[in-house]
């Protein structure tokens, strides 16, 4: 394909080495092969693809460059993307960059360049002027001495600057004149920096006049600002999440008149807001961060300082008082862990539809769910957990056909679940724990929300037969029906519920991304914003409550306890090998534990206490070496427990109300262990164990007493008569009998002595 001038076979899973032959494409002008599974050298012979404009290279695999100096061949270059290559053995790599005097675009992101020994020569920094207009450099390790080869590269061309998550303690003022600079990134920088310094060195020249975006998140900012310090005024994007701002709120911010954009989340500040923030920037806003602070204060107003797909979050703050009013812009609401009360009738206001996600979770809202909900059509995330609400479920939820996630734990919420529900198709998630609601468990919920991965109603008031129709739920890890009236007995079809038979974690992570296009007035263009939304859940994990996040997608659990549940544990239980929880106590369940019950190897927990369950524990399962936490309690067991670590490793207390049941740990012995052990002899402590020492001391006394006595009789007896002859013989007879029987009495004890330690 020698006339080909476009490749682009990027974002896939290629495998293998990238193929020499490609530097015979002499026509290309487009080369693409990021983010695939490469492994080897870059071709050198790419220095032949002499019209290249377009080079991409970026995580392109466990690849590595021999020699960078192919690239001076492309001077036609325009854009190069080499992110997560090492060129920490290429000295010199700098002359090399700036020689292509086309190129407008470079990110080195993640090449180790704090390793080059020589990054430049003698010569390069009187003779370099670069046309570089987008420079990304995070990820190197870079300390402060790195702005000395930095300086050629960054001319007045220079609009775009990544520094991000390096070891960096401050800018020099070269960086202030940069006459072009639109967007600073200094986030995750490892070292103290002053922050005055920082600003001061920023707007020291022309580029306080062009800056728009400056995000310096996640650094270990020190020194207090002032509204005189800040002369950044263009700023429309400021990101200083975790920078330690606090205790105070930073007034100045008031200063950036034309903000879009603003996140000071986790900055430790215990304060209230200042009066008239809320109406600094009327329309303007797009996206604003406060959470994880300590801002107190009442509810504030939020209708009308948001352009259209906004987003807003004040969680995990102190705000309190009834939510009144509310932008019908917003794409994302997060009011979560404040001290909100009052209803939710505000929900009302919110009618144009671009709501994604809405978390009011773990506050103190009361009433019911307004029935306003039809024009929800594009919400995603719906947590109402842990508050006050109570009532029925509107019909209108079922409107919420884009629903992933359901939160409704811990409410006063009753009634029976709407067939609206079924509408939910692409739901995943759904947790309605801890309510009062009613009724049977639907059969609609196996048959309509096939992508369920969780599905938790415990602790409410259904009834009736565990439906069939669950089974149908090949995704689902996570089923718990426990604390409910459920009878009659567990299907034998809960070996379809594909995900828990297949070892391993969930395919797709627990994570809900969600894309919301942020419109910058002053710029007048719309930015791409990708958001995420991560699981997690209250879950009884080895006999306690606690909270699972990024480890969710780990779990494989079935919860069925604490119902009225008959009949037998079915034996295609045992199939769900992928299987770490079963809980199935507190019901009513008979007959035999199941043989081959040994064959879920991954399970960490059982539970089958309190229940009518009886025979003896499967000798499978000594297999289960992953076992840590075991209850049969209180059922009808009998016979010996079965021999593993594992098992005799449990605390006896988890064996008790099983009268014939035996063996260790407990202390009650099994039938025929007596008439296995030997005579108690001298030498056996009172706990029932042996002091060695001791008898090996008896053993030798008896030994020399013996051989000194049988010999002189023996000698005596053969010397002096025939009749002394043969007496010695009939003693000997005995003797011999005497010593075989104490000497397998001996290595026997012996024997039981070193099992004991």
């Amino acid at each position: 394909m020698t006339k080909l001038r476009y490749l682009n076979l990027g974002n896939n899973d290629l495998k293998g080495t990238i193929p020499r032959c490609i530097g015979s494409l002499t026509e290309l002008r487009h080369l693409d092969l990021s983010a695939n599974s490469f492994y080897g050298i870059i071709p050198p012979e790419f220095g032949n693809l002499t019209n290249l404009q377009y080079l991409y290279l970026g995580v392109v695999g466990r690849c590595r460059v021999e020699n960078l100096h192919w690239l001076s061949s492309l001077s036609h270059l325009q854009q190069l993307g080499m992110d997560g290559i090492s060129l920490a053995k290429q000295n010199h790599w700098v002359d090399v960059i700036s020689s292509l005097q086309s190129l407008s675009w470079l990110s080195l992101d993640g090449c180790e360049l704090s390793q080059v020994m020589y990054p430049y020569s003698s010569s390069f920094l009187n003779s370099s002027s670069s046309s570089i207009e987008v420079l990304y450099l995070g990820n190197n390790s870079l300390t402060s001495s790195m702005y000395r080869w930095l300086f050629p590269l960054t001319t007045n061309k220079l609009q775009i600057l990544d520094l991000s998550s390096n070891m960096l303690d401050g800018i020099p003022k070269y960086l202030g004149n940069l006459c072009s600079l639109e967007s600073l990134s200094f986030a995750n920088n490892s070292a103290v920096v002053n922050f005055p310094d920082f600003l001061n060195n920023l707007s020291s020249g022309c580029t306080s006049l062009t800056l728009q975006g400056l995000y310096v998140g996640h650094n270990r900012f020190i020194g207090t600002l002032s509204n005189e310090t800040l002369t950044l005024k263009n700023l429309a994007n400021l990101d200083m999440n975790s920078c330690n701002l606090g205790p105070h709120f930073p007034r100045w911010i008031q200063t950036l008149k034309n903000l879009s954009y603003l996140d000071i989340a986790n900055n430790g500040i215990s304060d209230t807001i200042p009066l008239g923030f809320w109406d600094m920037w009327p329309s303007k806003l797009t996206y604003l961060n406060l959470s994880s602070n300590n801002i107190s204060g009442k509810a504030p107003d939020l209708s009308s300082n948001f352009g259209n797909n906004s987003i807003i979050d004040l969680s995990s703050n102190r705000f309190y008082g009834p939510i009144t009013n509310v932008s019908s812009t917003l794409t994302s609401l997060h009011l979560s862990r404040n001290k909100f009360s009052g209803g939710i009738s505000f929900l009302c206001q919110i009618d144009q539809g671009f709501l994604v996600v809405l978390d009011l979770s773990h506050n103190f809202l009361s009433g019911q769910l307004p029935d306003c909900l039809w024009d929800f059509k594009e919400l995603k995330i719906l947590n109402l957990e842990h508050n006050n609400l109570s009532g029925m479920l509107p019909t209108s939820v079922g409107s919420l056909i884009k629903l992933e996630v359901l939160y409704l734990y811990k409410n006063n919420l009753s009634g029976e679940l709407p067939l609206s529900l079924k509408n939910f198709k692409r739901l995943s998630f759904l947790n309605l724990e801890a309510n009062k609601f009613s009724g049977n468990v639907p059969v609609w919920i196996g048959e309509n929300l096939s992508r369920l991965y969780v599905l938790n109603l415990r602790s409410n008031s259904f009834f009736g037969t565990i439906p069939l129709q669950l089974c149908q739920l090949a995704n689902l890890q996570i089923l718990d029906l426990s604390l409910n009236n459920l009878h009659g007995p567990i299907p034998s079809c809960l070996d379809n519920l594909t995900n828990m038979v297949q070892e391993g974690s969930l395919a797709t992570h627990n994570v809900h991304s969600y894309s919301v296009k942020l419109f910058f007035p002053k710029d007048g263009v719309y930015v791409l914003l990708v958001d995420e939304y991560l699981d997690h859940a209250m879950m009884e994990w080895k006999g306690y409550e606690r909270e699972l996040t990024s480890t969710l997608r780990l779990l494989k659990s079935i919860d069925l306890s604490s119902n009225h549940l008959t009949g037998q544990i079915p034996s295609e239980v045992t199939n769900l090998y992928g299987l770490h929880t079963l809980n199935l106590s507190n019901n009513g369940l008979l007959g035999e534990i199941p043989e081959k019950i040994g064959q879920l190897k991954q399970l960490e927990t059982l539970d089958l206490s309190s229940n009518n369950l009886s025979g003896e524990m499967p000798l499978s399962m000594s297999s289960m070496h992953f076992l840590n936490h075991l209850d049969v309690s209180y059922n009808n067991l009998s016979g010996r427990i079965p021999s593993s670590t594992q098992l005799q490793s449990i605390d006896p207390s988890r064996y008790i109300g099983n009268p014939r049941l035996c063996g260790r740990p407990l202390t009650k012995k099994c039938h025929g262990d007596d008439e296995s052990e030997v005579p108690h002899v001298i030498g056996e402590r009172e706990d029932g164990g042996e002091d060695t020492d001791e008898v090996w001391g008896w053993f030798f006394i008896g030994g020399g007493t013996g051989f000194v006595t049988g010999f002189w009789i023996a000698y005596g007896a053969l010397l002096l008569n025939r009749r002394g002859r043969h007496a010695f013989f009939h003693f000997y007879d005995r003797c011999k009998d005497f010593v075989y029987v104490k000497v397998m009495v001996f290595f026997a004890k012996l024997r039981r002595v070193e099992e004991h330690r």
